[in-house]
């Protein structure tokens, strides 16, 4: 893609200061930040988590963009928009949102630690909603930085189902991985994750519909990898190397000083 890259959408699953930091949080909260500092435009999207204050951090619904439904399993799900503001950063992050969905008061467990039943749902609703919105925004990115497993349904959808949409036709997928494999979703997930383009040929890797498979399906899907952590499940570090495509390997060191930052910037430009 060279220096044509412009437009760098990230959908994250987990942004600082919304929730706690940890290694993918900070990476959701600063690199947008920086990259958008090296004069590229941005947009930043997770989803709006119950456990997320709406008053201590200022968020408001975008009416706007509101509205839509999303149909999943049989079930129209409306798709509500909200928006906040990091003013030290100069950016905004749009928070995809549902009553059924991002209301409950812990991200991926119940009280008992139990995985939820619906978190393929939830992915699945997250990608098509951010995918829609952007759509809404006419805002076409060139570079789309997927990290965190609940935005691993996107490039599939992107590649199967909107990459003929002008918005979406000239966007590549980066992949962010790390070491937040779920060990197993609903055994309907292959059903559930069915949409317009996407056949069951598509997902028959779901077949066995665990984390590591998510992963896989969403590099399949991907135009490079990066590599957000040193302990990324090797069975999905295997399948990304064997596939031939670019990847950014764990970089401590860069990690540590920041200069993390330059690396996924030129990643970007290189694709």
């Amino acid at each position: 893609m060279g220096n044509t890259v412009k437009r760098v959408l990230f959908v994250n699953s987990e942004i600082f200061p919304y929730l706690p930091e940890s290694e993918i949080a900070n990476i959701g909260r600063y690199l947008p930040q920086g990259i958008q500092e090296r004069k590229k435009e941005i947009r930043s999207f997770m989803p709006r988590y119950g456990c997320i204050n709406e008053r201590k951090n200022q968020l408001h619904e975008v009416i706007r963009l509101s509205g839509m439904n999303i149909i999943i399993n049989d079930v129209d799900r409306p798709l509500v928009i909200k928006v906040a503001s990091i003013s030290s950063a100069r950016m905004q992050v749009y928070f995809i949102d549902n009553e059924d969905y991002f209301h409950r008061k812990s991200v991926y467990h119940d009280a008992e630690g139990k995985f939820f039943e619906d978190n393929s749902e939830r992915a699945i609703f997250f990608a098509r909603g951010v995918l829609e919105t952007v759509k809404k925004l006419r805002w076409a990115p060139d570079i789309i930085h997927c990290q965190g497993w609940i935005s691993q349904v996107l490039p599939l959808y992107l590649k199967k189902c909107y990459i003929d949409d002008p918005i979406f036709s000239q966007s590549k997928v980066v992949l962010s991985l790390y070491d937040d494999t779920p060990e197993a979703f609903s055994p309907d997930f292959k059903d559930r994750i069915l949409f317009s383009g996407v056949t069951e040929k598509d997902v028959e890797i779901l077949s066995e519909p665990t984390g590591i498979n998510l992963a896989k399906l969403a590099a399949g899907y991907s135009d490079g990898i990066i590599l957000g952590t040193g302990n990324v499940h090797e069975d999905i570090v295997a399948f990304c190397k064997e596939s031939g495509l670019p990847v950014l390997p764990y970089n401590a060191a860069a990690m540590e000083d920041g200069s993390y930052i330059e690396d996924y910037n030129n990643f970007y430009d290189q694709l």
